[in-house]
């Protein structure tokens, strides 16, 4: 396989105009892979389902290739490291450039043209052993620039949704993120990249999709899990191919009759400004956002609008919101990662912070409120660290509130 690949990125490599660089080179790259035959194309792209196909079977939750930085090496994330792995030819970055160009159909090449970079899905089947009947497994993909090459990003999407009652949520928390108990409000997943946000938020989904009859519309980009309607009938809508932005998308679901709406991330102002209007329009609505603690989150939501928006933005907020969960993917003692976990819960004291802009004080309050599902992150963190699952050195190092975590310790 490895010669068929060198063979003909050669001969791309060798067609392009020597003096071309940049987007240039890479333009003439993707014209003349546009005029080989379905065959030959199709050699370069069962490298990459034969790279995705690995991902499964080694547990890897990331893949990592091109660019000078990769050094021409494969790169795996397995258990939250990511390393190089052994067993493959050192490839080239044009060599690279010319497989990840493959991938890409001719609104994707625009959108990378355009911005530099492309996010999509990608799908493919996979079976361990001939006798075994393929598995469709899907993968969210990032293809960008890198110094004037292209990289590329690949995460697996796991088939099999974790079961909502694993994450052991207080009975109240998991009233509120139940349509069937709460109609309306704002619900957010916070953590940095890689830390299973999309993982929770289809696991609430799913829970939902399975108790109550009603109509879920995801946004996303791109669409990950894609979820079977159930008692519920799910739309699935990706930016870029059936909606043109986040924005767009939840402004044209008000006209669809939905009961839930699922913005997959709140990533600019408009978006976060939108997600505030459609719950005030009486729609229950569940978003992300990349932060490491309840109270960051709602800093970064005021934050990121125009400072003339930004007392109106808290008072909705503090009418709206009703519960954020920040999480994080914890080594645990076992070699794996195990979640740890903040929940904020909204109450009247919590609301009033928001208000007065006092929001310094809700971490005390997520500390002191147990009795109705909220926990701070050090507060699971030392949980985690009595049932074994982690050392006390990886809370330390995992914490927020160094100080905080220490005190916890020391009473275990």
């Amino acid at each position: 396989m490895y010669e068929e690949i060198k063979s003909l990125t050669d001969y791309i490599i060798n067609e392009i105009d020597p003096f071309a660089a940049g987007i240039e080179r890479l333009r003439q790259m993707s014209s003349i892979l546009n005029k080989l035959d379905w065959k030959e194309r199709t050699v370069l792209y069962n490298f990459i389902q034969f790279l995705a196909a690995k991902m499964p079977e080694i547990e890897a939750s990331d893949l990592d290739i091109g660019g000078e930085s990769s050094c021409g090496k494969i790169w795996y994330r397995i258990h939250g490291y990511k390393r190089p792995v052994d067993g493959f030819p050192i490839f080239s970055a044009d060599e690279m450039d010319v497989v990840i160009l493959n991938l890409l159909d001719d609104s994707q090449l625009q959108m990378l043209w355009n911005k530099r970079n492309c996010d999509f899905s990608y799908t493919t089947e996979i079976s361990r052993t001939n006798l075994q009947e393929p598995v469709r497994h899907r993968f969210r993909a990032d293809a960008y620039f890198e110094m004037g090459h292209l990289a590329l990003n690949f995460r697996h999407i796991p088939n099999i949704i974790r079961p909502f009652r694993s994450y052991e949520f207080h009975p109240n928390v998991a009233r509120v993120m139940s349509l069937a108990h709460v109609k309306m409000g704002l619900i957010l997943i916070t953590g940095i990249t890689g830390s299973g946000k999309s993982t929770t938020l289809d696991s609430i989904i799913d829970a939902n999709n399975k108790s109550i009859h009603a109509h879920i519309v995801i946004i996303a980009s791109p669409i990950e899990t894609i979820h079977q309607s159930d008692k519920c009938i799910v739309r699935h809508r990706e930016v870029g191919r059936d909606v043109l932005s986040f924005k767009e998308g939840a402004i044209q679901a008000l006209r669809q009759d939905p009961d839930i709406i699922v913005i997959g991330e709140m990533r600019d102002p408009e978006t976060i400004l939108t997600a505030l209007d459609i719950t005030d329009s009486g729609h229950k609505v569940f978003s992300t956002l990349h932060t490491a603690s309840a109270v960051e989150s709602i800093d970064r939501i005021i934050a990121e609008v125009p400072e003339i928006e930004q007392t109106r933005v808290r008072l909705r907020l503090a009418d709206v919101l009703q519960c954020i969960v920040s999480q994080k993917l914890v080594p645990s003692t076992d070699g794996t990662r195990v979640l740890a976990k903040e929940v904020l819960v909204m109450n009247s004291s919590v609301r009033a912070a928001i208000r007065n802009n006092n929001i310094t004080e809700i971490y005390q309050m997520i500390h002191e409120s147990s009795a109705e599902g909220m926990i701070t992150v050090e507060q699971d963190l030392a949980r985690l660290v009595g049932l074994r699952k982690i050392t006390p050195q990886t809370a330390l190092d995992f914490a927020n509130n160094k100080k905080r975590m220490q005190e916890l310790l020391l009473r275990l």
